[in-house]
């Protein structure tokens, strides 16, 4: 693993592995016991335009390349990190502080997208249209869109980089990635070494590290990406979103979430206890689909409520590397302050602690926390981490209020005892994504993953991803001759 750290903390531009020449470096550090595990000097505003240059030069030749012949990029690639799970897998928890199931779960999904990116190669499809002018042909055209910018973030950065990057590659762009500063190996370089081993021509997938402290807005501002592609806050996203229209190109937000789970009083309640648990906690709840909200009827909270709680108390604390860890650290200091910010603002507001979790360097210790004033701010925002706020409710209709209010839709869940009552229910939630018996945190190679209102703008995965990589070109042949007015 310590080779991985040593030999991918550069840039990758052009094929080449390159120092940064900035003036500064971004330091790669273990949360759980802050050992340095990189140094990285920035890339700057000329490397940035060095990246996209290049993948410019190269991306016209690759989708002109058969996609029978990109495909097979893409089974190299999966071979390669099934040959080397074990070893990314202990990357993954030293530079984000995951667990060993958490690791488990990313390489699995990213391994189901990679092999979703096999097939994405050979999908796009023309048309030819009717035309009501006599004797003319209308070919439509899927096309790349040519150069894409992708932004990954820390929480799953392996798998949130590799949903943008592949498809991209796979049918025809090129790209240039910017990883998360806290993981910029699992979110870049260690993706570059896979791609280059698995025979991706030079100048196809750039990864530069740097900030905007260093490079501005000239990421998302530079003239050759037509899309941005940007997973991560929705302040942020907004911000990407303003400089994408300014620029006139697209940009696809995957941003933050205020998942409730909703318990019906009908529900299997052990049931929904394990899914409510996971759905909050898995990965330190540093994840936007997390349950920040559960949400359960006045009439069985009391019994969920006291299952919910006990079982929350024996979630080991700790060590990620240990395999019976469920939460390791969080992603830096400065989150694990506020999530106790977060804690000691709601206690401060009325609200009652039936787990209060102590926080101790990166280890932050669950909370679950009852009586949150109806009108706090708490409840309208994204919380990413430890930290649960149980809500009661009288009947459904006062549910769908609590749940669709707040500014995030992105995905949710409701147990219950009847499917169809469940379906109904979440029809009437304003996200992108919701599930009926089951937790809120899912991802699929096929199904659309996005969400409304502040949690984003656009679709991937399946079909969406068509849309979001190439564009359509009208090409129309005239068989015959036009007339013309003059």
């Amino acid at each position: 693993m310590s080779s991985y750290f040593t030999d991918l903390a550069q840039q990758y531009i052009g094929g080449e592995w390159r120092p940064g020449t900035g003036s500064w470096d971004v330091i790669d550090f273990n949360p759980y016991d802050d050992e340095k595990l990189a140094s990285i000097t920035v890339a700057t505003v000329d490397e940035v335009d060095e990246a996209y240059r290049a993948a410019a030069r190269a991306q016209k030749e690759w989708a002109a390349t058969n996609p029978y012949t990109r495909r097979s990029v893409f089974e190299r690639a999966l071979r390669l990190i099934e040959d080397r799970e074990q070893e990314i897998a202990d990357l993954i928890i030293a530079e984000l502080g995951g667990t060993r199931v958490k690791a488990g779960f990313e390489l699995h999904l990213a391994k189901e997208f990679l092999r979703e990116s096999v097939h994405l190669a050979l999908r796009p499809e023309g048309k030819i249209l009717p035309s009501p002018a006599d004797g003319k042909e209308n070919r439509v055209y899927r096309v790349p869109v040519g150069v894409v910018g992708v932004i990954s973030p820390f929480n799953f950065p392996f798998l949130l980089s590799l949903k943008s990057v592949a498809p991209a590659l796979a049918l025809g762009n090129a790209v240039v990635l910017k990883p998360h500063q806290n993981t910029p190996i699992a979110g870049g370089t260690l993706i570059a070494k896979i791609f280059e081993e698995a025979g991706l021509p030079g100048g196809l997938l750039n990864v530069v590290v740097t900030d905007i402290a260093e490079i501005g807005d000239a990421f998302i501002e530079h003239p050759v990406p037509k899309v941005i592609s940007f997973t991560g806050s929705d302040k942020v996203g907004r911000h990407v979103a303003t400089v994408c229209a300014a620029n006139f190109k697209r940009s696809v937000l995957e941003l933050g979430g205020n998942s409730a789970l909703v318990v019906l009083d009908d529900a299997d309640l052990d049931y929904a206890v394990d899914a409510a648990v996971f759905s909050r906690f898995v990965h330190q709840g540093q994840v936007c689909m997390a349950a920040n909200r559960v949400l359960v009827d006045r009439s069985v909270a009391g019994e969920f409520t006291e299952k919910f709680v006990a079982k929350v108390k024996t979630l080991k604390v700790g060590d990620p590397r240990d395999p019976r860890t469920v939460i390791g650290p969080v992603i830096n200091s400065a989150q694990a302050g506020a999530l106790a910010g977060t804690v000691e603002q709601a206690l401060a507001e009325g609200a009652t602690a039936l787990v209060h979790g102590t926080t101790t360097g990166n280890l932050v210790e669950p909370s679950v926390l009852t009586g949150v004033p109806a009108d706090s701010a708490l409840l309208q925002q994204e919380v990413f981490g430890p930290v649960v706020f149980l809500i009661p409710f009288d009947g459904e209709e006062e549910a769908v209020r609590i749940v669709n209010d707040t500014p995030y839709g992105l995905s949710g869940a409701v147990h219950t005892g009847d499917i169809e009552r469940g379906v109904a229910f979440a029809k009437r939630i304003d996200t992108g994504m919701f599930h009926v018996n089951d937790g809120t945190v899912h991802d699929e190679p096929l199904v659309p993953f996005g969400g409304e209102k502040h949690s984003g703008i656009g679709r991937l995965n399946g079909e969406t991803t068509l849309e979001a990589f190439t564009t359509v070109k009208w090409i129309s042949v005239q068989h015959g001759r036009s007339g013309f007015p003059f």
